[in-house]
């Protein structure tokens, strides 16, 4: 392959790779957090739709759920603590997601 298709390409992959980002931080965030893989996941992928970066920021600082077992929160206990934030957006944003994610 010849270096003018091959920088494209890599610029195409650094692409792709800096969007899985949020979601891949969010989504860990959430296990760490203490809530299950899958709910993680479906939440994680809404939420860094529905959410600014700064949004997301703030909800990883939810220090009272670092270091839980993942399956150990509930969806109603994180959502209790996420409204700490004082951010009705993200109270929001997390509510409708739990709820969705959860009868999925």
């Amino acid at each position: 392959m010849n270096m003018t298709r091959m920088i494209p390409m890599v610029a195409a992959l650094s692409a792709l790779s800096s969007c899985a980002t949020p979601e891949t931080r969010v989504r860990n965030g959430l296990i760490n957090a203490g809530l299950s893989a899958p709910i993680s996941a479906c939440m994680a992928d809404r939420m860094v739709d529905r959410l600014s970066l700064g949004q997301l920021n703030k909800l990883n600082g939810l220090g009272k759920l670092k270091k839980r077992k993942p399956g150990d929160v509930t969806i109603n206990e994180f959502v209790k603590q996420t409204r700490a934030l004082q951010d009705a957006e993200i109270v929001g944003v997390v509510t409708s997601s739990g709820v969705i994610c959860a009868v999925r």
